[in-house]
């Protein structure tokens, strides 16, 4: 098992984190790594982590050269990491890893990702009601139902990360990445403990990303392989209604000439008529948009399969060794 923790400016933490990691494995009769990753700190954050991680041999400290975001800190986490299962957690001890067993226990019914839900928080309302609202989006546009999928404390198979690749901010969308590939996410309630040292890293800036990043996920999950799906929809609804206004305005200007009681009308209708034009005029460069998008999409397909292998069986022919995943998750050669 592999603990990764993203690090920015938490000095004061680190050593009892570390502390309670170690006697957490140690109560679930597990030998961790313990992967900390410093994202551009700027206080002492990395001399702790260097002392840490030359203290004890399964630790690990990666220092980056500056600030990159949590999803490029998770990422690098996740390529050292070498368990086959992998747990992030906050570096903040707000996340409490006591809560590794259930967290393994989850997995071990099938699961291959299990989100934590802080059904009790201890945030202010600032960030708890912005929060709710955000998960309900996020639940509603993707199909994945969680209650909290802001929570960094969650457990993964290590194979997930082999598919789903983080950049951008994407990392609290991993289990809908994950899920769009077909591995099974779960949900656990987690104790969230109140924050003893330092202060939160998020602002209000991060509604505003989070709404752009679900807006990218939203694509992703559901139109990556067939974007002109999305994109020619809308296009295809602007020409419809372009036109559906100007017949209406040929109509209307066909009745002024035979009848003066739609004269007045026909005066009225010139700003319809501009605006008839312009959503044909969108639909239209909506549509080759579309078509562009499938070309670029067409073009660079091989790199990722369109699809997720849970299982292979032995080849009769040739009897060559496949790499096949039972019912349960685990890993195994046939």
């Amino acid at each position: 098992m592999s603990f990764v923790i993203p690090v920015f400016d938490e000095e004061d933490s680190l050593v009892e984190l570390h502390r309670q990691l170690l006697a957490a494995s140690e109560a679930a009769g597990i030998e961790p790594q313990i992967v900390f990753v410093d994202d551009g700190s700027r206080d002492r954050s990395w001399a702790v982590l260097r002392e840490l991680a030359s203290n004890h041999a399964t630790t690990q400290a990666i220092r980056f050269r500056r600030n990159f975001g949590k999803a490029a800190a998770l990422a690098a986490g996740f390529n050292s990491a070498n368990g086959e299962i992998v747990i992030t957690l906050d570096a903040d001890l707000q996340d409490d890893p006591v809560e590794t067993h259930r967290f393994l226990q989850k997995l071990d019914e099938g699961f291959d990702c299990v989100s934590g839900w802080k059904r009790v928080r201890h945030d202010p309302w600032h960030k708890t009601m912005p929060s709710r609202v955000f998960n309900g989006l996020v639940s509603g546009l993707t199909k994945v139902s969680l209650h909290d999928h802001n929570c960094g404390f969650k457990a993964y198979r290590r194979e997930i990360f082999d598919e789903v690749k983080l950049y951008g901010e994407l990392h609290r969308f991993v289990p809908v990445l994950a899920a769009s590939r077909g591995w099974r996410v779960g949900e656990i309630e987690v104790h969230h403990r109140a924050r003893q040292h330092g202060h939160s890293k998020y602002g209000v800036s991060r509604l505003i990303k989070g709404f752009l990043d679900l807006l990218t996920i939203y694509f992703l999950t559901g139109f990556a392989q067939r974007p002109l799906h999305l994109i020619g929809s809308a296009g295809m609804l602007c020409f419809a209604t372009g036109g559906l206004g100007l017949t209406w305005l040929t109509a209307i200007w066909v009745l002024s000439r035979l009848s003066a009681d739609w004269a007045d009308v026909d005066l009225h209708s010139r700003a319809l008529f501009y605006y008839c034009i312009l959503a044909i005029l969108l639909g239209a460069q909506l549509l080759v948009a579309g078509l562009l998008a499938e070309l670029v999409v067409s073009v660079t397909r091989q790199s990722r399969e369109p699809y997720s292998i849970a299982e292979r069986t032995t080849d009769a022919i040739t009897g060559a060794v496949r790499d096949t995943k039972s019912s349960d998750g685990a890993t195994s050669l046939s």
